[in-house]
């Protein structure tokens, strides 16, 4: 069990696996997609005199992982936990097991475009149900999003909220809801509430009451699943770290875009180091 997990395919996340990987490390990454560099357009890297776009560089450094035996594995993280000093990653489709964690996963939290979404957020609008799920016992709430995410948001919700409807804004789901959970496609036109959420409203003018409104969209980032976690983060909702990258949470790590500031690759790949040769040294401990 004393191997490390990284969550995130980027350059902070690649860059720390090959360090915890040369070291001797067991290591397994774990990424969903290529995240903001995708499609972007990188021409002020060192060492590269010509333009590279983002995915052919970060595909590049997957590759460059595996040479050095990291296990790259193709998944979307729900959730991490942490128990008697061992964490557990979940993803859509199974559960993965270490001493050390990198979130690297960027600041991937989609905000759709719902009037009053915004200046209800903490008064009913939340993005960690594993956080607030207390707060709504009984009570009836709605989860926004599609996926995975907004499937393990409304997992958590059921033991305690009086009843869950999982809000997709248009989206078709794209994983299986439990039956208990109520869906509704149609689009938001607005949240409904003066000092707290009330309820929504339908763009086809259908008001729905709720409690609570929970934001579960697209996939999780490394601030949503610090925040589960009960990480510290600043007031602009970035991961607090100290100098060698460490979290609030002993053997968790976060690295990259979600630990705020400038969002720059030769920032992340600092960051990845920095985290790498932390883990390396807490693992060593461990052992």
């Amino acid at each position: 069990m004393n191997g490390a997990i990284i969550i995130g395919g980027g350059p902070a996340g690649v860059t720390a696996a090959m360090y915890t990987a040369r070291a001797g490390v067991p290591t397994t990454l774990i990424y969903k997609n290529l995240g903001a560099l995708e499609k972007a357009h990188v021409d002020n890297f060192y060492g590269f005199a010509k333009p590279i776009s983002g995915k052919a560089l970060v595909e590049r450094g997957l590759r460059q992982a595996r040479k050095f035996g990291v296990k790259v594995v193709r998944g979307e993280v729900v959730s991490v936990s942490e128990e008697a000093g061992v964490f557990s990653v979940k993803t859509a489709d199974g559960v993965f097991h270490a001493s050390a964690v990198l979130l690297a996963t960027g600041a991937s939290r989609r905000t759709p475009k719902i009037a009053r979404l915004a200046e209800l957020e903490g008064r009913g609008v939340s993005y960690c149900a594993v956080c607030d799920a207390f707060f709504y016992r009984g009570k009836n709430v709605a989860v926004l999003g599609s996926g995975a995410y907004a499937l393990q948001e409304a997992e958590d919700l059921l033991s305690v909220a009086g009843s869950v409807t999982l809000l997709t804004n248009g989206e078709v789901p794209s994983v299986s809801f439990p039956q208990a959970v109520t869906i509704r496609t149609e689009k938001l036109q607005e949240v409904v509430g003066e000092n707290t959420v009330q309820g929504v409203l339908l763009e086809n003018g259908e008001a729905v009451a709720l409690s609570g409104l929970f934001i579960a969209m697209g996939i999780a980032g490394g601030t949503e699943l610090a925040r589960k976690m009960g990480v510290a983060l600043d007031p602009q909702g970035a991961v607090v770290v100290d100098s060698q990258m460490r979290t609030s949470q002993e053997g968790l790590w976060a690295a990259g875009d979600c630990t705020g500031g400038m969002k720059q690759i030769v920032k992340a790949a600092y960051q990845g180091a920095e985290a790498g040769l932390g883990m390396v040294e807490f693992i060593k401990v461990k052992r």
